[in-house]
């Protein structure tokens, strides 16, 4: 009998954490992510179960709601072997590390604050450090190739298939033995939508008994993605014609690449008027040199631009930003910049200061290219807010807002529907990574066109496979 406990991403987007339990052999740690929005409070709780029982860590990707706890974990007993992909971990570790350092700069603002009250002492340690982050590092890794079987232990075997949602991503799926019958449990992480921009589309899955399976946009479809593209690509030319600026708050992971790639055709096809293009988070560009690292497991458009002019990426009028002072000076630019900045929800990042600066200008747009989880600040903009509190200051905003979902890295519904519909011997669909009001649609459209029944997982349930 083996059970698996999901510890995050359960009728929640983040906290991606579950716990398969082999009746007689290990215990295996599918992803061990940090919560955020509303539920960022669970982060600083201990874990549910003893990290140091955890024999295996299984990396599906690097996204932060997916490796941000690893740090915790290893700090809190965890000792035994992480395998993720090459490229998964060297983009964790980006993120990882950036990780840290917010949260050290958070403890220490907050930290001379509380001494000007004297309550210093109730001022909240970081989750972690650079050092715990370094520490994760110094176990031992083991990095799947894409479709290559390996034996995790005995009787044990697992696979890592392309999932097509950022660098280096996979499902995985673990074959395990049941009085002397073989059983496939997959774990889809996050699967992609397969725009084919940056990355190859989603690998499919031909047979799994058990499927564990995301449900971020189990309620939509997302826009057609030549309609996307068209209505960027509208939004930046109006708005710079307009003389305004656009901001686009970006994750620094396969979001920023897709945007790069699509103001490179721009610039190529001379779509955009005369601007300034500027990268400004040095996360942001750390990750896209992992992705110039490995070009090859990139598109065939993506390395055709390589072959093209020797880079994936770069052209004329973009500009990274990495330092402060090279930051701040995009404030002097007042007219046709067009700014990608983290972070992707806008919880925090240099995306904050060119919000404070150009919110309140109706020249201006907001683009948003990515999801933005229920009590962030993005959620709040895009659902309408007047006023945002920036800095202890209230900004008016007057700028144009738009949401462009089609970039999405998640599979919509008729994208999650079709994945399924592939796979051969499904004995039971869980539903995880998802709000739940989204689950309780996708389970009855999977219900209605695939006579496929599905459980919504709920925090910290025990399944019983």
């Amino acid at each position: 009998m083996a059970t698996v406990t999901s510890y995050g991403a359960a009728e929640v987007v983040t906290g991606s954490c579950h716990l398969l339990a082999v009746e007689g052999g290990p215990k295996i740690l599918v992803d061990c992510g940090m919560f955020q929005g509303r539920e960022e409070e669970r982060n600083y709780g201990p874990f549910d179960f003893d990290p140091s029982e955890v024999d295996y860590l299984l990396v599906t990707h690097a996204h932060l709601d997916h490796v941000g706890r690893i740090p915790k974990l290893v700090k809190e007993g965890f000792a035994g072997k992480i395998y993720a992909t090459s490229a998964t971990k060297d983009l964790a570790r980006v993120i990882l590390e950036d990780s840290a350092k917010i949260m050290k700069e958070d403890y220490e603002t907050h930290y001379k604050k509380a001494q000007r009250r004297g309550k210093e002492q109730q001022v909240r340690l970081p989750l972690y450090e650079e050092a715990d982050v370094e520490a994760a590092y110094t176990l031992q890794w083991g990095h799947p190739e894409y479709d290559v079987s390996f034996e995790l232990c005995e009787g044990i075997t697992v696979t890592y298939r392309d999932a097509g949602h950022i660098l280096g991503s996979a499902f995985i799926e673990l074959t395990y033995s049941e009085h002397d019958a073989p059983h496939t449990i997959v774990f889809s992480g996050d699967i992609g939508n397969d725009n084919d921009m940056v990355l190859p589309n989603l690998e499919k899955c031909e047979k799994a008994d058990y499927l564990y399976v995301e449900s971020t946009y189990g309620d939509r479809n997302h826009q057609n993605m030549d309609d996307s593209v068209a209505e960027f690509k509208r939004v930046v030319i109006d708005t710079l014609h307009n003389w305004g600026n656009v901001l686009i708050p970006s994750f620094a992971v396969e979001r920023t690449q897709e945007i790069l790639c699509l103001l490179k055709e721009m610039h190529e096809h001379k779509e955009l008027p005369e601007c300034k293009i500027f990268l400004d988070s040095p996360m942001a560009t750390r990750a896209t040199d992992v992705y110039r690292k490995y070009a090859e497991d990139l598109s065939l458009e993506c390395q055709r631009n390589k072959e093209k002019d020797g880079t994936i990426f770069d052209f004329e009028d973009l500009v990274y930003t990495p330092d402060v002072e090279a930051s701040k000076a995009i404030n002097e630019v007042d007219r046709r910049a067009i700014i990608i900045a983290g972070s992707g929800m806008c919880t925090g990042g240099r995306i904050l200061h060119h919000f404070k600066h150009r919110l309140w200008n109706p020249k201006n747009a907001v683009l948003f290219v990515g999801y933005q989880a229920v009590g962030t600040l993005g959620r709040h903009i895009v659902d309408g807010a007047r006023f945002v509190k920036i800095y202890h200051e209230d900004i008016l905003i007057k700028a144009s807002i738009h949401t462009i979902n089609g970039f999405s890295a998640h599979a919509d519904q008729s994208a999650i529907v079709k994945w399924v519909s592939q796979m051969e011997e499904l004995k039971k669909v869980f539903l995880i990574h998802g709000e739940e009001d989204k689950q309780v649609i996708l389970r009855s459209v999977m219900d209605n066109q695939l006579h496929q029944k599905a459980h919504i997982v709920e925090p910290e349930e025990v399944i019983y496979l």
